[in-house]
């Protein structure tokens, strides 16, 4: 381990006041089991899954309607079996915390503060609850919403959760078509979504688009209309399919939870669907339950007082993952509308008035404020900031540094790799362990994640394919519509039978700390050098020319195996032999001499998800011949003219 690197330390008080310390005296206390460290808590938490989910259950209260002898009396992968028998509702313990302190603090571009109490979110997840009821949802339908992220979002999840129905959603950013990719295959019975939503001070007409979602759902019995936070509901016309959010929530009643089996489907999320359609994953009750209980109390350290953010869309994993904030009794800050107006200062002075503890974003966000030169830290106080959470793609080494030079120096960050597939972290932030320069610090608990070699065999110190070799509670039920499950086990475990291969490189040291390189489908491989395109682009991130950029190697593709290099030049600047020139000696440089780009273009923008992910593999498939229409689903980009832009330049 190199303590040169080490960037923070968690100071005695905080490690003696953590969740994860009182967690071990419980262990010490109620099962007689003491461990000499984290490394020797994590190897006991993979090894003996009975006994450590089991701990997780008990110590986090989960009192099942219908109790369970066994945790997991089958654990291959795929089928694993967790807590056969028992009986419980997520929404139940989302909502279990009562009184007068905030559940809810609801933010936008151009709305009110919003603010919810504990007992405000029951009372209007009840009359949601209701009003659902009404409209004939019960256990095992499907609620689906077309909304921003604002309390209404969470307010019908959890009404839906509550009935034992399922949720899925979709931001009204996301296309016609790209919504009807996703909802049509799961078939819903009531949609609940807006006609208008605010975004870069811009307010965008959606009625248009709701009216074709709605057209074209035809499983649908109902639709609910609401507008953006302060605003009226839309004039219904008098439809028997479409009601307002009013008329929805305007009985009360008492609210109850209907028990589920632990693996009754909770929701519905989706893979980016950038190259087909989506997979619709389905996550369960139980198994979202004990796993967020697990990685927000012992590794975000979050609890009652807290005030947890993170930017996000109701489209992207980090939406159910904030909302379990809840779970915990902690304040959840939402925020409807651009990171970026009226300036990239806004997430920032958010944090600032709203108090947030834990501030969660984007990987590419911080490194675009590093990019633009801000210093948040000298315009805002942070007071109550301890933790910054970033995820979405990895954090290179100069964002850790920008970081902690110009946001706080004294903060937690807290690196989180994981993915849709699980809505969780494999790997992750310890607030018992430093903070190391690049480094994600620690293994998530009963996530037995390992980096294989080619001949499936596990690695320190080196670069290898990230894989999980026991199951998780989290992993998926299974992909709606895949009766014989033969898609679910093609995107998993066509590789090594019986292990999660997840399609990231990783590379662990021996303190348990990690660095994600990149997809390893996108791989750079030049004359047997292989490389992920996160060191890549760290080396890129130094040339002041270049704002952003990505990668493509086409070797395995064409014979001639090019390196193509796309960027995105600072204002003013040109591309020109000279300047390819430098970037080439650069890379070449710090990389390898093999790492020099056999072609370099000049782009307004780099085509990327709605969740910021760089489109690397199917640049990939473009450049290799493939119809872009083939390649990429455009209406799953944050701008669809990205695209059409780069492939202009070839």
């Amino acid at each position: 381990m190199n303590r040169s690197d080490i960037l923070w330390r968690p100071r005695p008080e905080q490690v003696e006041g953590c969740n994860l310390t009182g967690y071990l005296r419980w262990l010490e206390n109620k099962r007689n089991l003491r461990f000499a460290g984290y490394d020797e808590l994590w190897r006991w938490s993979v090894t003996d899954l009975e006994a450590f989910w089991g701990s997780i259950a008990d110590y986090f209260d989960v009192r099942f309607r219908v109790p369970t002898e066994r945790v997991i009396p089958d654990r291959a992968m795929p089928g694993a079996s967790w807590f056969p028998g028992a009986e419980l509702n997520y929404a139940e313990y989302a909502l279990a915390h009562e009184g007068g302190a905030p559940a809810l603090i609801c933010r936008g571009e151009t709305s009110e503060r919003r603010e919810f109490s504990r007992d405000d979110l029951r009372r209007e997840v009840g009359a949601v609850r209701a009003g659902l009821r009404r409209l004939g949802v019960g256990a095992g339908d499907r609620v689906v919403a077309y909304l921003p992220n604002d309390a209404e979002a969470v307010i019908a999840f959890l009404a839906t959760a509550s009935l034992g129905a399922i949720w899925s959603s979709c931001p009204p950013e996301f296309g016609v078509e790209s919504v009807l990719d996703r909802f049509r295959q799961i078939e819903p019975k009531v949609l609940i979504g807006v006609d208008c939503y605010t975004y870069n001070g811009r307010a965008y007409d959606r009625g248009p688009d709701l009216d074709r979602i709605v057209g074209s759902l035809p499983t649908l019995s109902a639709a609910v209309v609401v507008r953006a936070a302060g605003r009226t509901s839309a004039d219904t016309n008098g439809s028997p399919r479409r009601l307002s959010w009013e008329k929805l929530t305007g009985d009360r009643d008492e609210l109850v939870f209907e028990p589920v089996p632990f693996d009754h489907p909770l929701w519905i999320l989706y893979s980016s669907g950038t190259t087909g359609l989506p997979k619709a994953i389905v996550q369960g009750h139980g198994g979202i339950l004990v796993e967020h209980l697990k990685q927000l109390a012992l590794h975000t350290d979050l609890g009652v007082g807290d005030r947890f953010f993170w930017y996000t869309t109701t489209g992207w994993m980090m939406w159910n993952y904030l909302v379990s904030g809840l779970l915990l009794g902690t304040t959840v800050v939402l925020y409807d509308g651009s990171p970026g107006w009226p300036d990239l200062l806004t997430l920032y002075r958010l944090a600032d008035e709203e108090s947030v503890t834990c501030f969660g974003v984007s990987a590419p966000f911080l490194m675009a404020c590093r990019a633009a030169g801000l210093e948040p830290g000298r315009q805002f106080g942070f007071d109550a900031l301890r933790a910054i959470g970033s995820t979405g793609a990895p954090l290179p080494a100069e964002g850790f540094d920008w970081v902690y030079e110009h946001v706080k120096s004294d903060v937690w960050l807290g690196s989180l790799s994981g993915g849709t597939d699980v809505c969780t972290g494999f790997v992750g932030p310890n607030p018992h362990q430093p903070v190391r320069r690049g480094r994600i610090q620690c293994r998530s608990l009963g996530a037995r994640v390992e980096a294989f070699d080619e001949n499936g065999h596990a690695v320190t110190g080196r670069v290898g394919e990230l894989v999980i070799t026991e199951p998780l509670p989290s992993m998926p039920l299974f992909f709606w519509a895949d009766d014989s499950g033969e898609r679910y086990r093609d995107s998993y475990f066509d590789h090594w039978p019986g292990i999660w291969r997840h399609g990231d490189w990783i590379e662990f040291d021996e303190d348990g700390s990690s660095v994600i390189y990149g997809r390893s489908d996108s791989t750079l491989n030049r004359g047997g050098v292989r490389m992920g395109t996160s060191e890549f682009y760290r080396a890129a991130a130094e040339l002041a020319e270049v704002e952003d950029c990505v990668i493509v190697d086409t070797g395995s593709l064409d014979r001639e195996g090019k390196l193509w290099l796309f960027v995105v030049l600072a204002e003013g600047i040109a591309l020109d032999a000279a300047l390819a020139g430098r970037i080439r000696r650069h890379l070449r440089t710090r990389l390898s001499p093999r790492h020099g780009p056999d072609e370099i273009r000049a782009i307004p923008e780099v085509p990327t998800t709605l969740s910021g992910k760089k489109l690397e593999v199917p640049i990939k498939q473009i450049l290799a011949g493939e119809p872009v229409e083939n390649a990429v689903n455009v209406g799953t980009l944050k701008n669809p003219d990205s695209i059409a832009a780069l492939v202009a330049t070839l």
